[in-house]
């Protein structure tokens, strides 16, 4: 099958931050001031210092303001909680993320679980986890909630369908496999009611599985690991991974092969990694929107 059909996720992360504009336009009138992020970067990671300004760019574009604590690699955990404790304390800050990975000497799910869970834009608190898994979501993690909206964005049902997620992190895998399985879209009009499997690098005979997928998500960190004698023919294919080899960005799918056997394909770059951002700042509006009705009912 030559020809599959490219979904990239460029129109919809500006069609994303031009919502975000609006909806944070019409906010700033209400209360005096944009919905406002904070950013945590602790040391000097080059891929963290690229997404970090990333991220700030995508603010300014879209009507938020944002703020980057930038902190050196020795910073000592409870620096690190103390800045956090401070952030979640903040009555103009409406959502924090901490940039990952941290360094060897601080533990990382100790700083994630101090983050206030109504500011936890991110959505990798416990609590926040554990709406996610009742179906009854706050703050979705923002790469699999750009899988949703890209799929929404093509119409692709996956009601039925068995989607096979290759990955198991608490970014990406599963929690893309808790979606693709809820009785209820956690976004209107959204994908739901898929027949998930998860497989990961302790899977045997991973490409038996991965053959069985309508869905295949792939969120592995290893470039090129799926290979078109991997996929299903007609299967929809969705790479999360961006690895750099020989100086060039690719996915963990090998595109050029795939491509000739999926109906649908995500290419590295260009597919998910844009939608990453516009999630991000989604879920900072949200939180701000939610932080402005507690206050105004509380009045």
């Amino acid at each position: 099958m030559t020809g599959s059909t490219i979904l990239y996720g460029k129109p919809i992360a500006e069609a994303t931050e031009n919502e975000v504009r609006r909806r944070a336009e019409l906010l700033r009138n209400r209360i005096g001031r944009a919905p406002r992020l904070a950013a945590i970067l602790v040391g000097d990671d080059p891929a963290s210092r690229v997404y970090v300004r990333n991220k700030e760019a995508a603010c300014q574009r879209a009507g938020l303001e944002s703020h980057v604590h930038r902190l050196p690699t020795a910073t000592s955990e409870e620096d690190l909680l103390s800045l956090i404790e401070q952030l979640n304390g903040d009555s103009n800050v409406d959502g924090i993320l901490v940039q990952l990975p941290l360094p060897e000497s601080i533990d990382e799910r100790t700083v994630l679980d101090a983050i206030d869970p109504t500011k936890d834009v991110d959505g990798f608190h416990p609590l926040n986890v554990g709406l996610l898994a009742q179906g009854r979501p706050r703050f979705v993690p923002c790469t699999p909630l750009g899988i949703l909206e890209l799929l929404r964005s093509h119409q692709i049902d996956v009601a039925g369908c068995h989607a096979v997620v290759v990955g198991r992190s608490d970014i990406v895998g599963k929690p893309m496999a808790l979606l693709l399985a809820q009785r209820r879209p956690a976004i209107e009009g959204g994908p739901a009611n898929a027949t998930v499997t998860i497989a990961h690098s302790r899977t045997p005979d991973l490409p038996t599985v991965t053959r069985q997928a309508d869905l295949l998500v792939v969120a592995a960190g290893q470039p090129r690991m799926i290979t078109a004698d991997m996929v299903r023919h007609g299967a929809i294919v969705i790479d999360v991974g961006i690895n750099r080899v020989d100086g060039k960005l690719v996915g963990d799918v090998d595109f050029e092969s795939v491509r000739e056997v999926s109906r649908a394909i995500t290419p590295v770059p260009g597919g998910v990694g844009k939608l990453t951002v516009a999630m991000l700042l989604r879920n900072t509006l949200s939180a701000a929107e939610a932080r402005a009705a507690a206050t105004s009912s509380a009045v």
